[in-house]
C-alpha cells in the first residue's frame, strides 16, 4: 500500500511540475532559402540542430508556465563562406566588416493560453567581434548566440520580470 501511495504521489508531483515548466519551441520557415547557412544538407542540419539546442536552453530563463514560440525566417551567420577548391568543407572567414550576424524571427510569448507579447524582429550585431562573449572561440555559433542572448535579455526577460 505504501508503494502505491508513493507512486501516486510521485505521479501527481510530476504532473504538477510538468504544468509549471516553461517551454521554448522553435521552427524554421523555409530553411533552404536562408541567406547564409551551409549549402551542404548535412552541415545545414547540424547548424539548425545547434540553433535548436541553444533555443531549448532558454527554457531555464523563462518563468514557470510561460511558453515562447519562435519562428526563424532567415539566418545570415557572421562571416562569409569560401568554398574549398578541392573538396572538403567550406571555410567561414570573419573580417569584422559588413559580415555581421543577422536573423529575422517572429515570436509569441504566452502564459495560460493568453498572448503576453509577440513581435517580428530583425536582429543584428554590427560589433560582433568587439563584444565580450561568454561563448568559447571553438563555438561555431558564438556570435549568433551572443546576438540572440542580447535580444532575449532586452526583449523578453525584463518584460517577463515586470509581469
Amino acid at each position: 500500500m505504501r508503494a502505491y501511495i508513493r507512486t501516486m504521489l510521485a505521479a501527481s508531483l510530476a504532473l504538477l511540475a510538468g504544468a509549471a515548466w516553461a517551454e521554448v519551441s522553435v521552427s524554421y520557415v523555409k530553411p533552404d532559402d536562408f541567406s547564409d547557412v551551409p549549402r551542404n544538407a548535412i552541415d545545414r542540419e547540424r547548424v539548425l540542430k545547434d540553433f535548436s539546442d541553444y533555443f531549448a536552453a532558454l527554457n531555464a530563463k523563462l518563468p514557470a508556465g510561460q511558453n515562447l514560440k519562435i519562428e526563424v525566417l532567415d539566418i545570415d551567420m557572421a562571416g562569409r563562406m569560401w568554398p574549398r577548391r578541392h573538396g572538403g568543407e567550406d571555410i567561414r572567414v570573419l573580417n569584422g566588416g559588413a559580415d555581421w550576424p543577422r536573423m529575422h524571427l517572429r515570436y509569441t510569448l504566452e502564459q495560460d493560453g493568453k498572448v503576453l507579447r509577440s513581435g517580428d524582429e530583425q536582429l543584428s550585431n554590427m560589433n560582433y567581434m568587439q563584444t565580450l562573449s561568454r561563448y568559447s572561440d571553438s563555438d561555431t555559433l558564438r556570435y549568433e548566440k551572443q546576438m540572440l542572448d542580447d535580444w532575449f535579455n532586452k526583449a523578453i526577460v525584463p518584460k517577463v520580470a515586470k509581469r
